[in-house]
């Protein structure tokens, strides 16, 4: 077939959440422990597992058509993509991460510019770079191949430029957050050339769709019951809905059908409500797809 995507998987963290969001969204992906190159059953789809650092500057170059990656190594590798869509996974974290600047609980440091002439660790060493260049900060920034924390623990370096989510283990080891740089999600990332092709743009559009509606159900469902007709404004006025509850009549019968979507956490609270209200065969199912 002459119209083929090429695709790529997040390896790691994401690799799993990634796969079974796709599957959710109607692909069905394998991976294979001896292989880079997992199957998929899309014809017009080839599929590639590539880390998120690297994703961005692979869909740059043109290696791959799109993928997903995380923001803040988009930003680290300064690449040229398309950012289609963010990507919050529910499976992995709803928070976003956070890129932070951290010294010695004891530090003096209360502010970027009083790092005047000091050495910065982290693993995000051309973001990190570029911000203080921008400020006019002379720092001397150096890549660090992990235990960043203890770096500036050991006075191993003036500061680090760290990722976190709440902060706990920063403070945990002494540390203090001297301000945040950036707030980092996973991203659906698009090179130039593919966007600017009719075919690939509409293909990568469409996996946009159904995984971003996939992501919007999660943790949503569907809620079914009947209710006799003089019950019908009261149970309607209590149901959460994504715009107004679905209502029909019963064949042959004044009793009226009302269906609605909410958040699961919802039903155990709503439910005990309708049945005093008179509701009748309540029927709670899960949800693949919200497409608004």
């Amino acid at each position: 077939m002459s119209n083929v995507l090429n695709f790529g998987i997040p390896k790691g963290s994401l690799e799993n959440a990634t796969v079974d969001l796709f599957k959710k969204a109607g692909w069905q992906i394998g991976i294979s422990s001896r292989s880079y190159f997992p199957s998929v059953d899309d014809a017009e789809m080839n599929c590639k597992l590539i880390r998120p650092q690297e994703m961005a500057k692979y869909v740059e170059r043109g290696t791959i058509d799109a993928g997903i990656a995380g923001r803040d190594w988009v930003r680290e590798n300064n690449s040229d993509v398309i950012e289609v869509c963010e990507m919050v996974y529910s499976k992995v974290s709803r928070r976003p991460a956070r890129w932070v600047l951290v010294v010695n609980g004891d530090s003096k440091v209360q502010k970027p510019e009083d790092l005047h002439g000091a050495t910065i660790s982290t693993e995000l060493v051309g973001f990190t770079t570029r911000y203080f260049a921008e400020r006019n900060i002379p720092v001397n920034v150096e890549f660090s191949w992990g235990a960043t924390e203890a770096k500036v623990v050991d006075g191993l370096c003036d500061a680090i430029v760290e990722v976190t989510e709440t902060g706990s283990t920063i403070k945990a080891n002494g540390l203090r957050i001297v301000c945040e740089l950036m707030e980092s999600v996973p991203v659906l990332v698009a090179g130039k050339a593919a966007w600017a092709d009719p075919w690939k743009r509409a293909k990568i559009d469409t996996i946009a769709t159904l995984l971003k509606s996939s992501l919007a159900a999660e943790g949503m469902v569907g809620l079914k019951m009947n209710a006799p007709a003089g019950k019908v404004a009261a149970i309607t006025a209590l149901l959460p809905s994504l715009k107004n509850p679905t209502v029909s009549h019963l064949y042959q019968s004044d009793w009226l059908s009302i269906e609605s979507i909410m958040s699961e956490k919802e039903v155990r609270r709503i439910v005990p409500e309708l049945l005093k209200l008179g509701a009748e065969g309540i029927i709670e199912y899960p949800l693949n797809k919200i497409i608004v």
